[in-house]
């Protein structure tokens, strides 16, 4: 199964644009950063992470406050490139 589910803060939202296929997509970055246990013990995580919205979930994403902190959830693909991963965004809380 291939499903993400991160609370983080949205840090940079580029403008819509449209894909071949026509829908409408946003690229976004997404900082995260709190604290989990590994073994008994508690460790710091932080990490910024590319993420895309495709399709109606773009007026969402739209609307979202730059620098606040969603819930978000949707699954990880490649990138165009195939270098490095991409979360893509079907959900908001």
């Amino acid at each position: 199964m291939n499903r993400m589910v991160l609370t983080a803060q949205l840090v940079q939202r580029d403008a819509m644009r449209y894909t071949p296929a026509g829908l409408p997509a946003i690229d976004l970055s997404l900082k995260h950063e709190s604290e989990v246990v590994q073994d008994s013990q508690p460790r710091k995580v932080s990490f910024e992470i590319k993420a895309r919205a495709i399709g109606a979930i773009t007026q969402r994403v739209a609307a979202l406050a730059i620098g606040s902190s969603y819930g978000f959830a949707g699954f990880l693909g490649s990138q165009r490139n195939g270098r490095g991963i991409v979360f893509h965004i079907t959900e908001l809380d």
